[in-house]
């Protein structure tokens, strides 16, 4: 090992699925299901404002990997193998010297494979204990993977102590030289067989009847039936959090390990469809994003929007090492620093399976364009769509009115029609013909001015 590889921090994603950011105190939730991420947030960067760009789990995970758009990747849809070839962080933090590991669910291989990931899809990383849909392969207290051999491995324990023992595991192992670890866990995400939420024994029970995100007390869906186990999932995923950092204090790597927390996409328990997550509203697009480590301590709550896609710029950046040209995220790195000059005043988010659609996200704006007839299941993009969604997140921060097509906001959707388009040409989409919503009058709404749209 060189001096400078010795002087690099090691990093860890913990990644969770299918978790709203509500869940955590740090976005409001007031059970105290998370007081490690909380502390961990307080003490190093909080990204207060950081979104999926694909709320289904492929495909943003397939950005997570590479710093790129779903539409970029080719992994616009779940089983779709991330191309061989792709450059992803493994690729880069094992040619800068770094030992590499993956433990837990990958979703990027061929549709076929369930379990056992053949060692062209498995992204460049080194070390690998995974299961390609780990929601198939395991339960809650059976947790079945597959190593490097592609040989099924069995953990004891419930199944996301189960993932933190193996990366507690692989730390220790690996504590003498610069090491990356990719840590994906499948809760709180639905057990696929039996559509439920298996929290730990004695969990769900202690969450029966407690707060409910004001979208789904007025929407409902199955929040009533599945909130309190998918509390107890967050909550038990919070204390594996724990683990992890004590294990870096007690091994001393804590002060020179950068740790990141964040979640593929959200859940919006069947609310806006029939079923979790595929859909433009910030209950499947919001996700909880913190930051520890080197670069990132003492760094404060971040106002700015963040895409998933901006992550992997951000922890090459910090670790020193050379971002990718293929990446189209941006290290988030400067806005620490206090330099936000240039920084993107929205975001962008791809739909499919469920929809064909395509959405821009500002601090106050929500709008979103569906194609009318495609299968998102067979087209990962359109040349037209229509004006669906448009929402005032300052007046409506759930969602609960939509004001497409009003007279009063022809403005303000015109300057977002605008935005919508500039961001799909950035991220490599030909810019489509997009229909204007039909024209429903004002509906008591005072006109908004297109200066508001561009704040």
């Amino acid at each position: 090992m060189t001096t400078e590889q010795a002087r690099r921090p090691n990093v860890i994603v913990f990644f969770t699925d299918q978790q709203r950011a509500e869940t955590t105190g740090l976005h409001g939730n007031p059970l105290g299901l998370t007081p490690n991420l909380d502390r961990m947030a307080r003490a190093g960067t909080h990204l207060a404002n950081a979104f999926t760009p694909q709320p289904v789990c492929g495909p943003a995970r397939s950005c997570m990997q590479t710093g790129m758009y779903a539409t970029s990747t080719g992994v616009w849809r779940n089983g779709i193998a991330l191309p061989e070839g792709t450059r992803t962080l493994a690729h880069s933090f094992g040619q800068a010297g770094y030992a590499t590991g993956y433990v837990g669910k990958w979703h990027l291989a061929r549709g076929d494979h369930v379990g056992s990931v053949p060692s062209a899809e498995r992204g460049g990383y080194g070390f690998w204990l995974a299961a390609n849909t780990l929601e198939f392969t395991s339960d809650a207290y059976e947790t079945t993977l597959y190593n490097s051999e592609e040989h099924a491995v069995e953990l004891p324990g419930y199944r996301v102590d189960a993932l933190t023992d193996a990366a507690i595991r692989y730390v220790d192992a690996h504590r003498r030289e610069p090491f990356y670890l990719f840590v994906s866990y499948l809760e709180p995400h639905h057990q696929n067989h039996r559509d439920d939420y298996p929290a730990p024994e004695g969990y769900e029970e202690l969450y029966a009847g407690a707060w409910t995100p004001p979208d789904l007390q007025a929407l409902g869906g199955t929040a009533a039936r599945h909130l309190p186990g998918y509390y107890g999932m967050v909550k038990r995923l919070d204390e594996a959090l724990g683990r992890l950092l004590d294990a870096l204090r007690s091994l001393s790597l804590l002060e020179t390990t950068i740790v990141l927390f964040a979640s593929d996409h959200g859940c919006h328990f069947k609310t806006r469809n029939a079923e979790y997550k595929r859909s433009p509203h910030d209950a499947s697009i919001r996700v909880p994003v913190a930051l520890r480590g080197p670069g990132f301590d003492g760094g404060g709550r971040l106002e700015e929007l963040i895409s998933i896609v901006d992550l992997p710029p951000t922890l090459l950046d910090a670790a020193g090492l050379s971002v990718p040209s293929t990446m189209q995220g941006r290290s988030a790195l400067p806005l620490l620093r206090g330099y936000s000059e240039g920084w993107p005043g929205e975001v962008l988010v791809q739909v499919s399976e469920a929809e064909v659609g395509r959405v821009v996200r500002t601090c106050r704006w929500k709008y979103g364009v569906v194609a009318p007839g495609a299968d998102g299941n067979v087209a990962p993009g359109a040349d037209r769509y229509e004006e669906r969604y448009l929402y005032d997140l300052l007046a409506d921060p759930w969602e609960l009115e939509n004001l497409a097509g009003l007279e009063s906001h022809r403005e303000v959707t015109e300057v977002l029609r605008a935005r919508l388009l500039r961001r799909m040409a950035e991220a490599g989409e030909a810019l489509p013909q997009i229909v204007s919503a039909p024209s429903r009058g004002s509906g008591g709404q005072l006109r908004v001015s297109a200066e508001e749209a561009r704040a």
